[in-house]
């Protein structure tokens, strides 16, 4: 009896078990759950000099003992004192020119390699060591004495005197770097050089030790192991011998190095001519583009007494620095940036444009075809922000969120239909204007796209004259609307509230359903994309490619309206969708897997429009359809690392299957959300290809979130090249919808 009991307990518990996996809820789910612990964040700061622009071509920089940075560059030696405030000339009048290495002693004196000499730092500048006039383009420090090596020669400065001794190496040096033992590594255009205290010199350009003979770079590591780059890679020396190699087959983004540094924390910081490569003893991360660097062109890299990494570029300074952040610090840093310069009247959210790139102070709002959308998503974002915190804030922002999306229609003057966006009347800049097509230019559309339709005025007054409200709305937007009513019904508003939104929410839908699944535009023809209805989805040609998604949108419209009213006549309209067209069949595989059609817009717009249908679905067979959907729909945004697409996919079946990558993507995501331009696409540790889309060109490894310009879950994350020149800045939405959504389902515990 007790084993029939145990396996009658066994019986329940898996079917307990199955029931809890398949079951549509967003309430929290305790399986797998991430302990928001502090992280080490980098965060980039910009040095520009001053002046002309040599100052700011830099060759070299290093910290001294009172953490004043010094730069040596194409117009002199210049300083910058600890309260970072600016820049000052050290070398003398008449010494004006190129400066090109540095050097600082424990005892803080500061030694510079200039066009004319050697010099070190006094109490008014840098001072001329007189017995040296040649170039000096190499210094360092060994064992308490200067050495300085040019063209002309190699000197030695002990106790303030400078004597030149022999040394039998290539003249053209790049680095050198004590050994430890009283000898000298020398990094030169034509190999690499061992200089003994007995003169003896050995050199290893002759032998299979080095990748190549052009060495630019020397430093050691922790484990005393000699790195050497040079035109081609990085070998690793260990006594007299190379024990490994770094090129671009073992991860290395570029391999036209110019520097290499050991951090304090023992990572191998390599400068190139795209960026820095960071080795931490496993894998390479690269930090390029104006994100992470005034200039791509790396010469040089100090560390001060901090940890940040200041480093020397073709177009000024940059410093690298990291503090201690959690999750819920880094949420608070992008809503301040989202509540500062993203919320324009009356209450959309999106980008905003920067009249100088990447300066925010020039920061000025801007419209997009997509604001109802994205202001739909940070309406569900502070949805998902109330329920977990209860915080009044929060409530407020979804309140005023749902007034803007309600505002789109009511500003429209019709039975129901949404504008894309609205913007003050005495706006003069604005995406997309009203514009004329003549017949030839319209033929020559029609020809590309049988679709297009032609709307000339996009964009209209309203009818107190303090707006302009545009037209033409997309299913994007729509699809959108309804994801965001749907999280402030269900999460935020009370019995009033909920009243309101089922007013709105009758409008818009009712208003689709008369006009025969479609959105009427002001013309009273269907918008451009705005198209549900069976005879076009199921029987023209030219709208199969939007076939499947389609038929998820409109159900889930039908679904979602039908589960705030309550009236059966959205549940009449959806059944008459599943049985007479074959609307569920339709959905039932949603995704497009085929290179062509493929996109992420779709998948973005799949994630808006499932929780409807999962979450209030009842019927068993509709269920399992629909989760056959979203799986297949998972299964290809998996390979994203989509903290979005994973979250989704957990609210609504209890599985969290790639919680460490998501963890892994919002503690990578740079704090700046700039969109600066970053071209990924002449790294030497990648290839280039048509897939997953076959219309843009990807890398054939998706990259961390550091390393790409994505801040819309709409954008393809292996695109090569992203990003708009620094010319506008994300809101921070992208990433705080899916932190809040983890917040919510206890995957993220605070």
């Amino acid at each position: 009896m007790n084993r029939y009991f145990i396996f009658a307990v066994l019986l329940n518990a898996v079917a307990a078990w199955q029931q809890a996996v398949a079951a549509p809820t967003d309430s929290p789910l305790p399986p797998a759950v991430a302990v928001d612990t502090p992280f080490p964040q980098q965060y980039h700061s910009r040095y520009v000099l001053p002046g002309e622009q040599a100052a700011n071509d830099v060759r070299a920089v290093t910290i001294d003992h009172k953490g004043n940075v010094w730069v040596a560059s194409r117009a002199g030696v210049f300083r910058l004192g600890k309260e970072r405030q600016s820049w000052t000339s050290q070398l003398p009048p008449a010494a004006a020119g190129p400066a090109f290495a540095l050097a600082v002693e424990e005892n803080g004196t500061v030694w510079a390699g200039v066009w004319d000499g050697l010099y070190y730092s006094g109490h008014e500048g840098l001072v001329k060591i007189a017995s040296v006039s040649a170039p000096i383009s190499t210094v360092c420090i060994d064992h308490g004495d200067l050495v300085a090596l040019g063209p002309q020669g190699f000197w030695r400065v002990r106790n303030g005197l400078a004597t030149k001794e022999p040394i039998a190496c290539c003249q053209a040096t790049r680095a050198a770097l004590p050994d430890g033992e009283g000898g000298l590594w020398v990094a030169t255009q034509m190999g690499l050089y061992h200089h003994t205290a007995n003169l003896a010199t050995n050199g290893y350009y002759q032998n299979d030790q080095l990748i190549s003979a052009d060495v630019r770079a020397i430093a050691y590591a922790k484990d005393a192991q000699l790195w050497v780059g040079s035109l081609g890679g990085i070998s690793v020396l260990h006594r007299a011998g190379r024990v490994r190699q770094f090129t671009a087959a073992e991860g290395l983004a570029n391999v036209d190095l110019r520097c290499i540094r050991r951090g304090p924390d023992g990572r191998m910081w390599v400068g190139s001519h795209l960026g820095i490569s960071v080795y931490d003893g496993s894998s390479w991360s690269l930090r390029h583009s104006r994100r992470w660097l005034v200039g791509d062109q790396v010469r040089d890299i100090a560390f001060d007494q901090e940890g940040t990494a200041w480093i020397a570029t073709n177009t000024g300074v940059s410093a690298i620095g990291r503090k201690s952040l959690t999750l819920a610090e880094k949420a608070a840093h992008y809503d301040h940036i989202c509540q500062t310069r993203h919320v324009r009247p009356p209450g959309l959210v999106e980008k905003c444009r920067l009249a100088t790139p990447g300066d925010t102070s020039t920061w000025k709002p801007f419209d997009d075809d997509n604001d109802g959308q994205y202001t739909s998503m940070y309406l569900a974002m502070e949805s998902f922000r109330y329920a977990a915190t209860k915080d009044p804030r929060a409530k407020a922002n979804a309140r005023r969120a749902f007034d803007a999306l309600r505002f789109l229609q009511t500003v429209t003057e019709t039975a129901g239909f949404v504008a894309r966006t609205v913007v003050p009347c005495n706006w003069k800049l604005r995406h997309d204007p009203n514009r004329h097509f003549s017949d030839p230019q319209w033929a020559s559309r029609l020809v590309e796209d049988p679709r297009a339709k032609r709307v000339e005025v996009r964009w209209h007054r309203s009818a107190d004259g303090k707006w302009l409200w545009k037209g033409d709305t997309s299913s994007d937007e729509i699809t959108g609307h309804y994801y965001g009513y749907l999280y402030y019904y269900d999460l935020v508003a009370d019995e009033t509230e909920r009243k309101r939104v089922r007013h709105h929410v009758r409008k818009v839908t009712d208003s689709i359903i008369d006009n025969g699944y479609v959105l009427l535009g002001m013309d009273g023809k269907p918008t451009r994309w705005g198209v549900w209805a069976p005879e076009r989805l199921n029987h023209d040609p030219n709208w199969a490619m939007d076939r499947n998604v389609n038929s998820v949108e409109i159900l889930s419209y039908l679904k979602a309206a039908f589960h705030m009213t309550g009236d059966e006549k959205y549940q009449h309209c959806y059944l008459d969708l599943i049985r007479k067209h074959g609307y569920a069949e339709n959905a039932r595989q949603a995704k497009s897997m085929g290179p062509a059609w493929r996109t992420h817009i779709d998948d973005e717009l799949l994630a808006l429009a499932y929780p409807a249908l999962l979450k209030y679905e009842t019927d068993p067979a509709l269920q399992a359809i629909y989760r056959q959907s979203l799986d297949q729909w998972y299964r290809a945004t998996r390979e994203d690392h989509s903290p979005f697409a994973n979250f989704t996919y957990s609210g609504l079946t209890g599985q969290c299957l790639d919680l460490k990558a998501s963890i892994s993507f919002l503690r990578d995501t740079s704090l700046d959300l700039v969109r600066w331009r970053i071209d990924n696409s002449t790294r030497a540790d990648l290839h280039l290809t048509n897939l997953p889309e076959m219309e843009m060109v990807q890398t054939n490894r998706l990259l961390p979130p550091s390393e790409i310009a994505f801040f819309r879950w709409d954008r393809n994350p292996w695109q090569a090249v992203q990003g708009d020149g620094g010319h506008t800045e994300s809101d921070g939405v992208f990433w705080l919808l899916p932190y809040w959504m983890a917040r919510y389902q206890g995957r993220i515990h605070p």
